[in-house]
């Protein structure tokens, strides 16, 4: 039993003396740890810390911003296996994506920022005005639970460079990775007050950060529904607000494209982390004469990801990360069931010999209506959707017929007609041909995936306010 009932105030850890949430491991079932059930007077504590520490903090010299970011990423790499083996306990993702990913790309966030502090930061003139960029003031960061490091280090990291402090408040589902973060940050020598941790319940430790009077910014990322509800009470403080929402995203395959390549990365994207990531791209579109020769394939490569231990360096696919996501995802298979899409592979019954955990089948449907609930609703499971498409513009439609906008991609032998489609494809980033991710780009959605951006400079700039000094 993993017994991390503190919060981290101020430099120091206080242990928390009220009722605690359990922690499970969604391979068993099995309760593996505990974290505080936060309170308000504890935000209360961490926001006021954060004000006190915002003066000193946000004066730092550049240089001084990055040797402190710098011994944190330091510390991380020293606990990447311990991390990843931690996440793979409480989240579930298999321990061989837990190591490459879910460990390693908080590192890469944060080496994002040292590199960004080390450059100049030449100020603007405009005629007779000189142009500044200031710190925005105290951040509240409130992060879900399917990538816990990643989803923090991508507000934390360039919330610190801009000289912002920052309170945060993790996920309780998957929160005993955050908790080896913030000894990597006790032990990196911030000063006292610059970041904060309070663990709790959305309802009351993340509606009390999004309403204190003394927050500036709010940097949540999570489902719609939370995302509409954080932004209505922070607007009634006028709140700087970024949000990173949902998404279903297409993965759209055109006439000309290795289908073979295309179909088996895009599984793997769909599958990825057990499918629980926003990115993931849950819709494929293929051509219509080609349809069947797609479903052959998707359920080969479906096939391969058998669900099992996720600290089993074999298993590709883990458990989903709580019996409520379970039930959710054998839920939205069974209404595409039900509604008439072809089951290519899976279904909503328990995997054979696993009964115990949380785990779902892989599972793939065929000539999916782009109406329906599979096409529009985002499942955040091991589903994915294959629609059969008429021609580049059909596809295009499809594509664009949803009320996300986070993600994509295309696959063409043409590269011009690639980035052509991808053009016109209303989402915040797109891949081309199984472009790679790049750290260095903003990331983002249109429509009901969000607001704002992360990484990168454009995610430096939501944590900085704009002056215009005239001369």
């Amino acid at each position: 039993m993993i017994d991390r009932n503190a919060t981290y105030v101020f430099g120091a850890w206080h242990q928390g003396g009220g009722t605690t949430i359990p922690v499970e491991n969604p391979a068993t079932g099995e309760v593996i740890g505990v974290v505080p059930d936060g309170t308000e007077e504890e935000v209360d504590r961490a926001v006021s810390a954060a004000r006190a520490a915002f003066p000193g903090w946000s004066t730092t010299p550049r240089a001084e911003r990055a040797k402190r970011l710098r011994a944190l990423n330091e510390g991380l790499a020293q606990r990447a296996d311990e991390i990843a083996e931690t996440i793979a306990n409480d989240v579930g993702t298999p321990l061989r994506i837990a190591s490459r990913i879910q460990a390693a790309l908080p590192q890469t966030d944060i080496s994002t920022y040292v590199d960004l502090l080390e450059q100049d930061e030449p100020e603007e003139r405009v005629g007779n005005s000189l142009v500044v960029r200031e710190p925005a003031g105290v951040v509240a960061a409130i992060t879900p639970w399917n990538y816990p490091l990643h989803q923090i280090t991508a507000k934390l990291a360039p919330a610190l460079a801009a000289g912002c402090t920052v309170v945060i408040k993790p996920s309780e589902v998957a929160p005993l990775s955050v908790y080896q973060l913030f000894d990597a940050i006790h032990e990196a020598g911030f000063p006292p007050g610059v970041i904060n941790l309070v663990s709790g319940r959305g309802p009351v430790v993340g509606e009390a950060l999004v309403t204190h009077p003394e927050v500036d910014v709010v940097s949540f990322t999570g489902s719609v529904r939370a995302g509409t509800r954080v932004a209505e009470l922070a607007a009634r403080t006028v709140k700087r607000v970024t949000l990173e929402l949902g998404g279903k995203s297409a993965n759209v395959i055109l006439d000309d494209a290795d289908l073979t390549t295309a179909v088996k990365v895009g599984v793997a994207n769909a599958f990825l982390n057990g499918g629980q990531t926003c990115t993931a791209w849950t819709r494929m579109l293929v051509p219509a004469a080609r349809h069947e020769e797609a479903l052959e394939l998707a359920k080969t490569f479906a096939e391969g990801f058998a669900p099992g231990d996720p600290l089993d360096i074999k298993t590709k696919l883990g458990p989903m990360v709580s019996a409520a996501q379970r039930d959710r995802v054998r839920s939205f298979i069974t209404q595409g069931i039900e509604s008439g899409a072809r089951l290519v592979t899976g279904g909503a019954d328990a995997p054979e010999g696993l009964e115990a955990g949380y785990y779902v089948r892989p599972t793939v449907f065929g000539g999916v209506d782009p109406d329906s609930v599979l096409a529009q609703e985002e499942i955040f499971g091991p589903v994915l959707s294959i629609i059969p498409f008429a021609d580049d513009e059909d596809a295009l439609a499809i594509a664009n017929n949803s009320k996300y906008g986070l993600h994509g991609a295309v696959w063409s032998a043409d590269q011009d007609r690639a980035l052509a489609f991808a053009r016109r494809v209303r989402t915040g980033q797109i891949d081309v041909n199984g472009g790679a991710y790049n750290p260095l780009a903003p990331f983002g959605g249109y429509k009901q995936s969000g607001v704002g951006r992360e990484m990168g400079r454009q995610g430096l700039d939501e944590f900085l306010e704009t002056k215009s000094i005239q001369l």
